[in-house]
This record gives structure tokens, C-alpha cells and sequence, in this order.
């Protein structure tokens, strides 16, 4: 077996000093000062060409982006719909009794239609009387028409869901309000069911209730139309994308439900109705929702 000698600890270090600087051969850490300079011109080079064509690649990319309106999107084309006062589970259970069990719920209500409030509408959108219904804005040639305005949705449209008149949106006495949402889809141009409507139609059902539900809907097309479903006008479409439309107010319907049987779950599904939105089986959302409502005394 082999033993090998251990170098002195003075041999090891004059040798680490020779490694860093050799005098004689006047190399620095065993490369010349010619070595050095040709390996750092090629680092320089290289990294220089890689930001190069990174460069060059991101510039040919932004040229393909519009600032305003996304050209690939993994929303669906077919909107979805959701309620507020919004839960985790989609129920709305409370106690008309105990004010602590729906106090969340109303504070939701009240947050949510803080931007449809009058005053901020008549100072951000504008009011619309369109006769073809849909609020589109072409641009002018080369010239964008942005930002583009919005038409007022004003909160005192939802009557007794406004939460003007009764703070508690109908909670405190049994007869709670819940908010229809449509999800934002940019460009997206919901057509009617007939020809002559400016609107599509939002209708909501307990189909496995004995009673039947009764409801309120506000807006609706006329007060003799009210307890048969809302309406979303066309005047609040298309949407043209947070940045070109920064103040547009997202079109909902209230209702409120009236002569709930206390202690009797109610299991509602609402849906919007018009040509180009499909009911789709794999996704539950698409076009409607379901929630669970339980009043308990």
C-alpha cells in the first residue's frame, strides 16, 4: 500500500501563490493576461447576443399585443353567472331573527352596489336612450376611440334591493334580495330571444319547491312584468375591456324573494336567456347558477 507524503503547510501555500500570480510565466490564476482577455470578449459576445435576440424577440411579440384588448383569453365565450351577497357554498342560510346571522350578507349587498350608487354614475357614465340597443363604439381609423364611455346603471333602478328604502335588503323580515351577476366577457353581444327586444331576460325557479317561488325582479321590462323575470339591457354590451372602458358597471338583476315557507330549503336556479348563451353540461355556470335559500325563524 502506497503512502502519500503530506506536503508541508509552507510548500502548499507557496504553491497556492505561484496558482494566483506566476511571475516567471506572468499568468494570473493560470491563464495569461491574452487567455484572459480573448475568454472575457467571448463571454461578452455571447451574452451580448443573447440579450440581442431576447430583445428582438419580445419587440416582434409586442407588436402582435393590443394594450387594450387581450388576443388569446381562457374565458369561456359563453358568460357565466354568480350571485352576491357571495358564499363559499352558494347557500344563503340565515335566522330573520338574529340580525348577527345576515349582518354579513347585507354589508356584502352594501359594498358591492357602492359603485352603482347615483352620484358616482352621473359623475363617471354616461345615460344611454340607444334605439339599436347595443352601445358600440367604432374607432376612427387609425385613431382608438379610448377610453371609451359607459352607460349609467344606477343602484336606485333595484327599487326595494336597493337597500335605499330598507337597509336590510328584505333580510330582517324574510324576504332577502340576492344580486344576479353576468361574468365580463370582452366584445361579447348577448342576442335576444326576439327580434323586437332591446334585453335579454334573467328568470329564476325552485322546480323542487311545493309553493312555487314567488319573486320580484327588478329592473324588469314593465311593472306588469316584474314578478316574471329581469332584464339586462343591451345597452350595457359590448364590453370593451377594463382599460379602454375604465368605468364601465357591470349590468346585474336584483331579486327579491317573496313568501318564503320559514325553515324550507329552497334550491333556486337562475339562468339568462338569449340566442348565443348555451346551457352547458360540464359547466354549471354557463348561462346560470344554482344556490340553496333557507330562511329559518
Amino acid at each position: 500500500m502506497e503512502i502519500k507524503e503530506k506536503k508541508p503547510s509552507g510548500q502548499a501555500w507557496a504553491n497556492f501563490k505561484q496558482f494566483m500570480w506566476n511571475p516567471r510565466t506572468r499568468e494570473f490564476m493560470g491563464r495569461t493576461g491574452s487567455s484572459w482577455a480573448l475568454i472575457l470578449l467571448f463571454y461578452l459576445v455571447f451574452y451580448a447576443f443573447l440579450t440581442a435576440l431576447f430583445s428582438l424577440t419580445m419587440w416582434v411579440m409586442l407588436q402582435t399585443i393590443d394594450e387594450y384588448t387581450p388576443q388569446y383569453t381562457d374565458r369561456l365565450s359563453n358568460p357565466g353567472l354568480m350571485i352576491r351577497p357571495k358564499t363559499d357554498s352558494l347557500d344563503i342560510v340565515y335566522n330573520k331573527s338574529d340580525s348577527s346571522s345576515w349582518n354579513a350578507s347585507v354589508s356584502a349587498l352594501n359594498e358591492f352596489l357602492s359603485s352603482y350608487n347615483d352620484s358616482l354614475q352621473v359623475g363617471n357614465n354616461v345615460p344611454c336612450n340607444l334605439i339599436t340597443g347595443y352601445n358600440t363604439q367604432h374607432d376612427s381609423g387609425d385613431v382608438r376611440n379610448y377610453p371609451k364611455t359607459a352607460c349609467q346603471f344606477n343602484r336606485s333602478t333595484f327599487g326595494s334591493c336597493s337597500g335605499d328604502d330598507d337597509p336590510t335588503f328584505g333580510y330582517s323580515e324574510g324576504r332577502p334580495c340576492v344580486l344576479i351577476k353576468m361574468n365580463r366577457v370582452i366584445n361579447f353581444k348577448p342576442e335576444p330571444l326576439f327580434t323586437n327586444q332591446t334585453y335579454v331576460t334573467v328568470n329564476c325557479s325552485a322546480p323542487k319547491s311545493a309553493d312555487g317561488l314567488n319573486a320580484t325582479y327588478f329592473p324588469s321590462s314593465s311593472k306588469a312584468d316584474e314578478n316574471t323575470y329581469g332584464i339586462i339591457s343591451l345597452k350595457y354590451f359590448p364590453y370593451y375591456g377594463k382599460k379602454a372602458q375604465t368605468n364601465y358597471t357591470q349590468p346585474i338583476v336584483a331579486i327579491q324573494f317573496n313568501n318564503l315557507t320559514v325553515n324550507t330549503d329552497y334550491n333556486i336556479k337562475c339562468a339568462i336567456y338569449a340566442k348565443n348563451i348555451a346551457f352547458e353540461t360540464r359547466d354549471s355556470f354557463a348561462g346560470r347558477v344554482s344556490f340553496r335559500l333557507r330562511v329559518n325563524q
